[in-house]
């Protein structure tokens, strides 16, 4: 197999993956597959994620997606 097509191949792999996230997180049943709120949710995101709340916002966001996928995390704020 060439080099282009394992990379092709692992470049779909990961695009599965994040699309199969979007729907595990219950966003396209919530839209009702409205592609226009998806992409509008995701640009909002990006935003705040260069914002100035940026490590706050993936601190969040970290501690959720973790407790989702059942990984131990301590909470926000240490104890």
């Amino acid at each position: 197999m060439r080099t282009w097509q394992v990379e092709h191949r692992k470049r779909t792999r990961h695009l599965i993956e994040l699309g199969g996230l979007v729907v595990k997180a219950g966003i396209v049943d919530l839209t009702g597959d409205d592609r226009v709120i998806i992409y509008g949710a995701l640009i909002w995101i990006a935003e705040k994620l260069r914002g100035d709340h940026r490590e706050q916002a993936r601190a969040i966001w970290s501690v959720k997606g973790k407790h989702a996928f059942g990984i131990d995390v301590e909470p926000l704020g240490g104890s």
